[in-house]
């Protein structure tokens, strides 16, 4: 790792993903003459969450009209599309049905539709009709959810341009540098490290009940017909838990892939096989997940028995054959992301929302997590409002 010794920083932001890079936007769209420093401890932006996403844009239905999550994710849709218009990056609109397998799955249909118009999004309840001159692969029972304004984009292309669009604004970036061993002199410190970011909370006395849960995202990609599918189709998910189950995504090319799995992962890193393993976080994890396996808090033992079954192609594809009325069976792996979540270690609940805190002279982005990507403009206007807010009370 590197370390430097410059000039003082207004602001010294730790990660260059989607969160890190979009406050450093958002900050110099207020003052145009701060001198922002950004450090990663990987060689490039956009190696974790935000490069190894779906590049959905969300629509800001599935969560409820008092969270961070609705409030962000309307304008964060809108804010997103505007970015990609105005540096060329392309758009595919993809819309989004979310499917019901039964009576109680319908149920959901309608609680989401209603989670809709409280948060001001666009969506329809449709029937099988419907559903099927939109794309007649889909199966459904009775009704469907239609989400016309759900897109998705190429979130590497995105981080890539938004750091290109930085460094003409002369924000500098420092690679290869964590902020352990970071020397840069700065006046305020804002952490959006990411899955490392209850850890740094931590050495200025925050995050005191929290900890972070990774969990495993795998996709499969479809290698048949690209048009066997023609729009994102989504299950009706459990509501009581932050994961949407595995869907059909319609990327930014017209591919096809199934996924996310939510499989608990061992560390924080844990991509594939030994890779980035570290012994330490694999005990401390471990003790969580073991913890909340035999206190079974909001039905992890059924979700971890669920999503390790994942890890058979078989059952996981079977899960995404449901959805349809006919679909292929060549697959292949694509890499996995991780999903930072965190867990209240007082409660032992897994945290549905964003969560910010703050020191006199810092801000910590807790729990950014899905739709993060998707809300990321919108939700660092939030941030340097909030920053501005606690600049001004610890005068």
């Amino acid at each position: 790792m590197k370390s430097y010794l410059v000039n003082k920083y207004n602001y010294l932001i730790v990660g260059s993903g989607i969160i890190g890079m979009t406050i450093a936007y958002e900050l110099l769209e207020k003052n145009k003459n701060l001198k922002i420093a950004i450090i990663d401890k990987e060689e490039d932006v956009a190696k974790h969450a935000s490069g190894r996403n779906s590049g959905v844009l969300h629509a800001g239905f599935y969560y409820s009209a008092d969270s961070l999550k609705a409030k962000f994710t309307v304008d964060g849709n809108k804010l997103m599309k505007q970015f990609c218009k105005n540096n060329n990056i392309f758009v595919n609109e993809t819309e989004k049905i979310v499917v019901a397998n039964n009576e109680i799955e319908l149920k959901g249909i309608y609680e989401l539709q209603k989670r809709a118009e409280v948060n001001g999004v666009q969506t329809s309840i449709i029937d099988e009709d419907e559903v099927c001159k939109i794309d007649s692969n889909i199966k459904t029972y009775k009704k469907a959810l239609y989400s016309p304004t759900t897109a998705s984009v190429d979130p590497i292309e995105v981080c890539l341009k938004l750091k290109e669009v930085l460094k003409l604004k002369d924000v500098e970036f420092y690679f290869n540098t964590s902020f352990k061993e970071c020397h840069l002199e700065y006046e305020y410190m804002i952490n959006a490290s990411g899955a490392y970011a209850d850890k740094i909370a931590k050495q200025f006395g925050l995050a005191q009940d929290y900890t972070m849960l990774p969990f495993k995202g795998i996709y499969l990609k479809y290698l048949e017909n690209k048009t066997d599918i023609k729009t994102n189709i989504y299950p009706v998910p459990n509501l009581s838990n932050p994961f949407l189950g595995v869907h059909y995504t319609v990327t930014v090319d017209g591919s096809i892939k199934i996924g996310p799995t939510a499989i608990p992962a061992f560390w924080r890193e844990n991509y594939k096989g030994l890779d980035n393993f570290n012994f330490s976080e694999m005990i401390e994890i471990l003790y969580y997940e073991a913890k909340l396996f035999i206190l079974n808090s909001f039905n992890f033992r059924d979700l971890a028995f669920s999503e390790v079954k994942n890890y058979s192609n078989k059952i996981f594809i079977q899960k995404a054959k449901n959805m349809v009325k006919k679909i292929g069976n060549n697959f292949k792996p694509i890499p996995a992301g991780i999903r930072a979540q965190l867990l209240n270690t007082k409660t032992n609940e897994l945290i549905q929302d964003f969560v910010v805190e703050h020191t006199k002279d810092s801000t910590h982005i807790l729990n950014a997590v899905s739709p993060a990507f998707t809300c990321s403009f919108a939700f660092a206007k939030y941030i340097v409002d909030e920053i501005d807010k606690n600049k001004k009370e610890n005068k």
